[in-house]
């Protein structure tokens, strides 16, 4: 099975040459990497948050394996849905999925589903793979679709089966939490409340990023995937995590009044 790309030609280039010049102005081959238990990337248009993912891709060494987490914005049966055999498919080649990675992750984690329509149309996911494939290759992944329901107790639940997963593979894993940050606010209020959610996860607090996103109405639509990949971090010996770069839409489209907020992190 060949997952084809949802979002290509409008978050990103069709055509591979007009992607690999994209993705090149906004990576640093030359920035110091460090080894990562996780990030947090954004996943708008390329356009407007490409910056800051190719900021926080450039900051890590990249393994053979990554679990990317990413919200469900078009909705799905499972509270936490993935596919497991196949490929995913972006102009710039395809990524195999990790079926021996993806098969422990169901073993650990009863909430785990292999929900395959629920990745169709969904682009948080994809728009990860382009920034990967541009820095390394020969890697496979696990995607993870976190649907909306899902509660502290459940995302508590996929935090610890996913760890479990990753001690049990002996291979070095990342995990790539997919989230933009506040959505169509002004600036200042932008900044004002994502660095509320930024410093609980600079602080690796997973319970305090939950309540603090509905305590004051912050609109990241992927605080249950970060929430998962703080927790999962944390149980394979993550101490900290890194602010690489924050930005918002209205430093590209020049509008200040109705933004987008962006952040990439680097949990070690």
């Amino acid at each position: 099975m060949v997952r084809r790309p949802a979002v290509a030609g409008y978050f990103y280039p069709r055509k591979a040459e007009e992607l690999r010049s994209m993705i090149k102005g906004m990576v640093d081959p030359r920035a110091k990497k460090e080894k990562a238990r996780a990030v947090v990337s954004p996943h708008a248009g390329f356009a407007y948050s490409g910056p800051v993912a190719g900021a926080v891709y450039s900051s890590v060494v990249l393994p053979e394996r990554f679990v990317i987490l990413g919200p469900s914005h078009r909705g799905q049966r499972s509270v936490f849905g993935i596919m497991k055999k196949g490929s995913w498919q972006t102009p710039l080649g395809d990524v195999p999925l990790d079926s021996v990675l993806a098969e422990s992750l169901l073993r650990n984690s009863s909430l785990v589903r292999v929900e395959e329509s629920a990745h169709e149309e969904e682009h948080s996911l994809e728009v990860q793979l382009p920034f990967i494939q541009f820095l390394s290759s020969g890697f496979s992944i696990v995607p993870v679709c976190v649907s909306p329901v899902a509660d502290y107790a459940a995302l508590e639940e996929l935090g610890k089966g996913l760890a479990a997963s990753i001690r049990e593979s002996g291979r070095e894993v990342l995990i790539v939490a997919s989230t933009d940050m506040s959505h169509y606010v002004s600036q200042e209020t932008a900044r004002a409340k994502d660095f509320l959610a930024i410093e609980r996860i600079r602080a690796l607090d997973a319970r305090g990023l939950f309540e603090v996103v509905q305590e004051e109405g912050i609109s990241m639509c992927g605080f249950q995937p970060t929430t998962a990949a703080i927790l999962a971090a944390k149980e394979l010996g993550a101490g900290r995590a890194d602010l690489i770069r924050y930005m918002t839409s209205g430093e590209t489209s020049g509008d200040f009044d109705q933004v987008v907020g962006y952040a990439g992190l680097r949990i070690v």
